[in-house]
C-alpha cells in the first residue's frame, strides 16, 4: 500500500467495536435491528459489526449487501457497462432500523443512492448511517450516525480503504489523486 497511513489494522478492529457498541446503544438493544453493507467495501465492515454486537450482546443481526450502481446520478459519467455487485437482503426491511454501513463517506451522493435503492425494498422505520471513515466535502444534506474516524482531507486526495476480506491487507491511506493525462494540444 503506498501512501500516508491513517488507520492501522488495529484502528479499523477497535474503531468496528466501538460502532458495534454505539449501534446498539443508539437503539436501546437489538430488537428491530438490521445491518446493510454497501457494496463494496460496505458489507465486510457490517459483517464485522454484526460479529462485533453478536459477541457482545449475544444475539445474531441480520445482513444484508446493498448494489447501489443503478442508482448513482453519475452512472453515465463512470462507466458504459457498470459492473453489478449484487443486492442481497434476506430480510424484511418494513418496520425495522437499518444501519447503512458503507466505508468512507465524501459527497453524501452514494449515501442517497443508497436510500433510494432501499426503499423500493421496503419501508424501514429508521435508516441510520455507520461510516470508517468521514472525510468531509459533502454535497447533500447528508451526515454519519456512527463515525470510526473522522479525516480532514483536500478534495485533491484520495481515501483508501483495504481490507483483508477484498483486499488481502488491511489498513486507510490517504492519496493524492492522480492526474488525467494531458491531452495534446490540437495542431493549427
Amino acid at each position: 500500500m503506498s501512501g500516508r497511513h491513517i488507520m492501522t489494522a488495529e484502528e479499523i478492529r477497535r474503531a468496528t467495536i466501538r460502532i458495534s457498541h454505539e449501534i446498539v446503544e443508539k437503539q436501546a438493544g437489538t430488537t428491530g435491528l438490521v445491518l446493510v453493507g454497501i457494496q463494496r467495501r460496505g458489507v465486510p465492515l457490517a459483517r464485522r459489526i454484526a460479529s462485533s454486537i453478536a459477541e457482545n450482546e449475544g444475539v445474531d443481526i441480520p445482513v444484508g449487501a446493498l448494489d447501489i450502481t443503478f442508482y448513482r446520478d453519475d452512472l453515465s459519467l463512470i462507466a458504459q457497462q457498470p459492473v453489478v455487485k449484487g443486492t442481497d437482503l434476506p430480510f424484511d426491511l418494513n418496520g425495522t432500523t437499518v444501519v447503512l454501513v458503507d466505508d468512507v463517506l465524501y459527497t453524501g451522493r452514494t449515501i442517497r443512492a443508497a436510500m433510494d435503492a432501499l426503499v423500493d425494498f421496503g419501508r424501514p422505520q429508521a435508516i441510520r448511517l455507520a461510516v470508517l471513515v468521514d472525510r468531509g466535502h459533502r454535497e447533500l444534506p447528508i451526515r454519519a450516525d456512527h463515525v470510526g474516524k473522522n479525516v480532514p482531507t483536500s478534495r485533491e486526495e484520495v481515501v483508501r480503504v483495504h481490507l483483508d476480506e477484498i483486499d488481502g491487507e488491511e489498513g486507510v491511506l490517504i492519496d493524492r489523486a492522480i492526474e488525467p493525462a494531458a491531452t495534446a494540444a490540437p495542431v493549427g
